[in-house]
């Protein structure tokens, strides 16, 4: 497949969770909720997550669904991401959002099990859509390493 078949299915992709998101809404029960905020572009996310225990008592995430405003790569990265790490137990995840960081980099690619995450590798063309793409992976982040409900994130900060 050509570079530019591979860029035009990649946007297709993008535009088709953008406009038709599977996560929408929220969780139920919401035992996580996060707000997250970027304020270079305006997007922002509202993560809810529901949790359970698996039969060995290890955490995992039940569910993700997600409200917020923002562009089709913030709206599509979000999608993407809850439908990724459904199932996922909770450890897992975090390493995911690290990875997907990396990805961000240029420097991880997800295996075939999570290829559709791969779809996001060109945003990292363009550095100040970067923030748009990773927005929800830290509002995930910052919901799963706390023990209770609060709080807006920003990933302002982010290089």
């Amino acid at each position: 497949m050509s570079l530019d078949n591979l860029r035009t299915l990649y946007q297709q992709v993008i535009l088709e969770h953008y406009k038709k998101p599977r996560h929408r809404g929220q969780a139920n029960p919401v035992d996580r909720r996060q707000r997250g905020h970027n304020p270079s572009c305006g997007d922002t996310i509202d993560l809810t997550v529901a949790l359970a225990t698996d039969d060995v008592g290890q955490l995992f995430i039940k569910d993700i669904k997600f409200e917020g405003e923002g562009c089709a790569i913030a709206m599509a990265s979000a999608d993407l991401m809850a439908d990724a790490l459904r199932g996922q137990p909770v450890g897992r995840a975090l390493e995911m959002v690290e990875q997907f960081q990396s990805m961000m980099k240029g420097q991880f690619e997800f295996p075939k099990e999570f290829r559709k995450l791969n779809v996001m590798q060109g945003v990292a063309q363009f550095p100040v859509r970067i923030k748009c793409a990773t927005l929800t992976w830290h509002t995930l982040r910052a919901a799963l390493q706390q023990q209770q409900n609060n709080g807006v994130i920003s990933n302002e900060e982010e290089d």
